[in-house]
């Protein structure tokens, strides 16, 4: 068959709920809408690990962390393990990037024949503070997400701006009788800060959005785990009524900003030579709790935070269908093979990933097993989850009680079965899936011993605590605030 070019669109931080195409509310996004309507909507999509750097380590790879150890935003790819890039590049495809990386830096071999106008992390370190988990530091620029919120530009959204257009061009420019290609389009929002364009924040009304699930003091997360990270990043510490809607709003205003920038972006293909050999994924690297539980960003195994929008469209992929087999970022790897067929390596026939073409045209597949797993910031203890049919179990290393939920009964996550005897089997069903992917303590000794490594290495933990926070990575030509 006739090799078909590949678009990747990716968000940052963009909430799997907060999509009209999934029934929201308020939240109007009528270009993923249209994406979806004319594709395959996967409902039970995840990151593999809910935060930036390891996510993006894990959709490069296409390998889970336990076993490739990008643990943590002060961990970036480095291009030592093959990426999909790489094996596009090889079977003499164009991989090109335009946009985030969250990589070690614009030198490092991370695949792509070509970068434009990359974000990586900061000073090619990261976020060194994330590294300390023996005893957990308050984040001081936690008070930085209550702060700013609110209406106007940021670099954040004119990078989005700048990343649309730079798309926009990359596509109108190619010849047709160019070399196949992926192009990796990967924008900011909704990231925080929580900021959005006076036009789309104006959507919103501050007095019409909705409040926060769960929000109340009685309704949150008592789990240890929980309560150790929100105690870590205290970002609800600075909310008031006011902020949180002011917060609500420029989130619902940043996804609607972002779609309007990935309208720009398919409207350009639409007008092409390529758009009727293309296929196209719109996903993100993790999502977002905006107040949920009391807790703000990512980090979390709760669907707000591990769950992500995954949308596939192509000349050979059914329309307007909505999928329930269980997706995660490690199925880009396959999908980059099978969209521009490329020859399989073999180093490659032990991905856990599967093409999302080829589930997209397949027979439902609820009992597939999915996992996401954390050991970044905030984190006492790693953190296991597997996602399999209508239950979600979490594993927490170091003797912390495990969480069981049914989410067809339960989609919010209330109700922990775990505690229910009459659930045992299921959990020892679900643990020993766990151990067939790895060994989760051992994963957790790996995750520390080489953090403790990394903490040396940069002076100790004082001298890391003494560096400070810098909340988020800057845009391109942006420097980086320590508080």
């Amino acid at each position: 068959m006739e090799s078909k070019n590949l678009l990747i669109l990716l968000s940052d931080e963009h909430n799997k709920r907060m999509l009209g195409a999934v029934g929201h509310s308020h939240v109007r996004t009528p270009n993923l809408d249209k994406l979806a309507s004319e594709g395959v909507l996967f409902e039970n999509a995840y990151c593999n690990s809910p935060i930036c750097v390891p996510s993006r380590a894990i959709l490069a790879t296409g390998r889970y962390n336990a076993e490739i150890g990008y643990w943590d935003n002060a961990d970036p790819y480095d291009g030592k393990i093959p990426s999909w890039g790489h094996r596009a590049v090889e079977g003499d495809c164009d991989a090109v990037s335009i946009g985030k990386l969250h990589f070690l830096n614009d030198q490092a071999p991370t695949g792509f024949s070509e970068q434009i106008n990359p974000l990586n992390v900061v000073g090619g370190v990261g976020d060194l503070l994330g590294l300390i988990r023996q005893e957990l530091p308050v984040r001081k620029g936690a008070a930085n997400m209550a702060k700013d919120v609110g209406s106007g530009e940021t670099t954040y959204s004119n990078y989005d701006k700048k990343i649309a257009e730079d798309a926009s061009d990359w596509i109108s420019n190619r010849n047709v009788d160019d070399k196949p290609w992926v192009l990796f389009v990967s924008f900011v929002c909704p990231h925080f800060p929580l900021i959005a364009p006076e036009e789309f924040y104006n959507m919103y009304p501050e007095s019409e959005v909705p409040w926060p699930l769960l929000y109340e003091e009685n309704q949150r997360s008592q789990h240890p785990y929980y309560l150790a990270m929100r105690k870590c990043m205290n970002y609800d510490d600075y909310f008031d009524e006011d902020k949180v809607r002011k917060a609500t709003s420029a989130y619902f205003g940043l996804c609607s900003f972002l779609d309007h920038n990935i309208g720009k972006v398919l409207e350009t293909l639409n007008k092409s030579a390529f758009s009727e050999n293309t296929n196209i994924i719109y996903t993100s690297d993790h999502g977002d709790a905006l107040g949920m539980r009391g807790m703000w960003g990512k980090s979390t195994m709760f669907e707000e935070s591990a769950g992500i929008p995954m949308i596939i469209k192509g000349p050979d992929i059914s329309k307007s269908k909505r999928i329930k087999t269980p997706v995660s970022l490690v199925d880009i790897f396959p999908t980059v093979v099978d969209s521009l067929k490329l020859e399989q390596n073999s180093k490659d026939n032990d991905l856990p990933g599967k093409s999302l073409i080829k589930i997209a045209n397949e027979n439902e597949d609820y009992e597939r097993i999915v996992l996401s797993e954390y050991h970044a910031a905030a984190s006492p203890v790693g953190a296991f989850m597997l996602r399999k049919g209508k239950y979600k179990y979490v594993y927490f290393a170091e003797g912390y009680n495990p969480q069981l939920f049914n989410l067809e009964e339960d989609p919010y996550e209330e109700n922990d079965l775990a505690k229910d005897n009459n659930f045992k089997k299921i959990l020892e069903s679900f643990h020993g899936d766990l151990l067939n992917i790895c060994n989760p303590e051992e994963v957790n000794k790996r995750a520390k011993r080489e953090q403790n490594e990394k903490i040396l290495k940069h002076g100790g933990v004082d001298a890391i605590k003494e560096r400070g926070d810098f909340g988020y990575s800057p845009a391109p030509g942006q420097k980086a605030e320590f508080d």
